[in-house]
């Protein structure tokens, strides 16, 4: 079990490691969710399933989610020169 414990760390260290290495807000949210992933193995082999279970579902899952979303949402056009968006325009003709 000791091997095991030792493998999950190095694996969390790599994915934390990567996590700060990717400079791609994208790619730093799926490598965010690997190191959720190994985080709750770590905590599964260290007898800790209820801690495993929220990073399985806030670490591994809503987080990268939520990420992804923020960057989806900052990448858009910008607004144009007048202030209105385009389906703003497009409503007034």
């Amino acid at each position: 079990m000791t091997g095991l414990i030792a493998v999950a760390l190095l694996l969390t260290a790599a994915f934390a490691t990567l996590a700060v290495l990717t400079r791609d807000p994208a790619r730093q949210a799926v490598v965010l969710s690997g190191l959720g992933l190994a985080l709750a193995l770590l905590f599964t082999l260290l007898q800790a399933p209820d801690v495993a279970l929220s990073q399985l579902g806030v670490g591994t899952a809503i987080t990268p989610l939520l990420i992804l979303l923020t960057v989806r949402k900052v990448r858009r056009e910008p607004v144009h020169k007048g202030g209105r968006e385009d389906g703003e325009r497009e409503r007034e003709r």
